[in-house]
């Protein structure tokens, strides 16, 4: 994603004394320094950094400076492949099959999206299935990514099964991760959604708060429903949107990416000793072709602009479209810094 061209050095400072703030160039600076530590190439390194802090900035800590020292460790534990180069396996006109060979989950993701738009190019419309890759961190980067090049853009991945198909008490589907976006000038339309009413990294920001959620999220290990982000965590039972729904979403979600990648489904996954291996695609469309990018950006600020007139529910409330609030936060802590908390940040320091 475009970065705003504020990018001036903020000292950290203490955020209402709980939380510090971290201007984004230091964060990335300091994402890149323990990953080349850890042996990444430069390239891979800055690239993995910069998609880590994006994350961070954008609001959604639990897949970036949160989750840093975690993805830090499976690098180390050898679950995420430094060194590997992923490669294309099969080409069928406008969709084709590539192996991310365990490598690092966003540096193929990236790679893949950047490979759905040339296709998109080219014919129009670009597919690319992914197999044997690992954690994308924020799947909605790719949607940010593929929508400020100017594409409509679709992508989602298949993941461990850590949710309960609709009737049944014990987990046998992924939360799946959907991610939908569409470019416009004045601010992307992005919707980066998991097929549970709260994805397992709010779960965990909730829990590390020591918050509730402020709706029943999931199932306790007496399958009682609950509000506590730690018993879902410790159940692996979280509510699938929509209930029975999302429960049928998220199976043909998998169904899918398993057929258009050749790789693994989400049973296959679950009988590993940890998540890795799994499933993605990636559509993008060249919408231009059929009017040119004036009329694509007419047509998604009508929507918008009427979208904007809903009445809120709250006297002080706003209707907002997906991802605009996430531009807001951008915006707000590339001026202020990115709050982290400071036990973590500590953490990363000393990697």
């Amino acid at each position: 994603m475009e970065i705003s061209t504020i990018t001036e050095e903020l000292p950290c400072v203490n955020l209402e004394g709980a939380m510090i703030r971290i201007p984004f160039t230091e964060m990335q600076k300091e994402f890149e320094r323990v990953l080349l530590k850890v042996g990444l190439a430069p390239d891979r390194a800055a690239l993995c950094a910069r998609i880590l802090a994006e994350n961070t900035l954008d609001g959604v800590a639990s897949h970036g400076v949160n989750r840093f020292a975690g993805f830090v460790e499976q690098i180390r534990q050898g679950y995420f492949k430094a060194d590997v180069e992923l490669g294309k396996v099969a080409s069928f006109g406008a969709w084709e099959q590539w192996d991310g060979k365990l490598g690092l989950g966003p540096v193929n993701a990236f790679t893949c999206t950047e490979r759905a738009l040339e296709l998109a190019r080219e014919y129009g419309v670009g597919c690319v299935g992914l197999r044997n890759t690992n954690h994308w961190m924020r799947g909605g980067a790719y949607g940010w990514q593929a929508a400020e090049a100017g594409f409509t853009f679709i992508c989602w991945t298949n993941t461990k099964p850590n949710m309960p198909a609709w009737g049944a008490r014990d987990s046998r589907v992924g939360n799946n991760p959907l991610i939908l976006a569409v470019p416009r000038q004045n601010g992307a339309v992005v919707l980066d959604m998991a097929m549970t009413q709260f994805s397992y990294g709010k779960l965990e920001t909730a829990q590390r708060n020591k918050a509730m959620l402020p709706v029943p999220g999931g199932f306790d290990i007496h399958s009682n429903l609950t509000q506590d982000p730690g018993a879902i965590i410790e159940s692996e039972r979280a509510l699938p949107i929509g209930y029975w729904k999302g429960s049928g979403l998220a199976l043909l979600l998998d169904l899918i990416a398993t057929l258009m990648s050749g790789g693994q489904a989400t049973y296959q996954i679950g009988q590993q000793e940890s998540e890795y291996g799994v499933s993605q695609v990636f559509i993008a469309f060249d919408v231009t072709k059929s009017g040119g990018s004036t009329l694509v950006n007419q047509i998604v600020d009508h929507v918008i602009d009427d979208l904007h007139k809903g009445i809120p529910v709250a006297e002080d409330g706003e209707v907002l479209y997906p991802g605009e609030r996430a531009l807001r936060i951008r915006q707000e802590n590339l001026v202020n810094g990115i709050p982290v908390d400071p036990s973590i940040w500590q953490h990363i320091l000393a990697l």
